[in-house]
């Protein structure tokens, strides 16, 4: 598994990460498998938010008891949450950050959280209301780390007037069949073709400048929740050849070599898992660290159908 380390952090996290929006269902024991499974791959990042499972907290409260951690075991992973989605709205006041982190905290069964990203972008922000929780969590002991979620760079820098904490991560969608922060910028300005329009205002190449690790949710979704593209040969007949092509080579699964393309890139990317399978997991971890040509990477972005000038 290969480790990064987030800039102006002492963090080493895996660049695969697991995410765990969908385990309130489970119990104790799927919970602990699914846990033990991730970190016998090398993942040492878990990523939560409040608003995961069917109320608040549910996902953070069902693995706080399902995986009681040591000290020493907690010491030795990286636990993220989000906050400021409510229902029907955004809220980034300093009240419901400092509450949310409370009531996750309490939930996960643990006295910090190693990252607290703000989870989509409040336009009725007031930066200096965030500065002022987050100057309060770190204080406290509380987050160590803080960073955002589905952020342009001008909401990153917009904030930055205020927060004086770094905002070391920035988690947003990606896969190869959704890219438009690197399929823009490899067919900018060609007029008249839709993947030359910029939809993030340069977001990739902000982090790289920035300092901050892009981690991406949904790697291996064909847009916002319409299902995978690894297997459906009747929209993604080429890629998925491709796929299996590679997967034979560097000898993983098509889902290695998904999260491979990602992980290839030289922005230092983390992939955020959604899947609730052991087996999976290990499939995905094994894709961390190969060593996929430029010509390969290429190959899958075009056969995803996006276009080379």
């Amino acid at each position: 598994m290969k480790t990064i380390s987030f800039p102006q952090t002492e963090l080493q996290a895996s660049n695969v990460v697991l995410g765990l929006m969908r385990i309130a269902e489970l119990d104790d024991e799927a919970v602990r498998g699914l846990y033990h499974s991730a970190r016998e791959a090398g993942i040492n990042t878990f990523d939560h938010a409040d608003i995961y499972g069917p109320s608040r907290h549910a996902c953070e409260e069902r693995f706080g008891q399902a995986v009681k951690l040591t000290g020493a075991e907690r010491e030795s992973i990286l636990i993220q949450s989000k906050v400021g989605i409510r229902p029907g709205f955004f809220d980034f006041s300093k009240e419901h950050i400092v509450r949310t982190v409370d009531e996750s905290l309490a939930a996960l069964r643990t006295d910090y959280l190693d990252v607290l990203l703000l989870h989509r972008p409040d336009t009725l922000v007031e930066p200096e209301e965030v500065a002022a929780a987050f100057d309060e969590l770190h204080s406290a002991g509380k987050v160590v780390n803080f960073g955002v979620s589905n952020h342009t760079p001008g909401q990153i820098e917009l904030l930055k007037t205020a927060v004086r904490r770094p905002l070391v991560a920035n988690q947003v969608q990606l896969s190869i069949t959704h890219c438009p922060m690197i399929a823009s910028g490899i067919a900018a300005n060609m007029a008249g073709l839709d993947q030359s329009v910029d939809r993030d205002n340069g977001l990739l190449d902000h982090a790289r400048l920035n300092g901050m690790t892009l981690q991406a949710w949904s790697p291996f979704q064909k847009g916002f929740f319409d299902g995978v593209f690894i297997g459906d040969r009747e929209n993604y007949a080429e890629l998925n050849e491709a796929l299996d092509e590679l997967a034979e080579k560097y000898e993983v699964t098509p889902t290695g070599i998904a999260v491979a393309w990602i992980t290839r890139h030289p922005a230092n990317m983390q992939v955020v898992l959604g899947t609730t399978n052991p087996g999976r997991v290990a499939e995905s971890a094994a894709g961390s660290d190969l060593p996929l040509t430029r010509e390969e990477w290429y190959r899958l972005f075009r056969t995803a159908g996006h276009v080379l000038p």
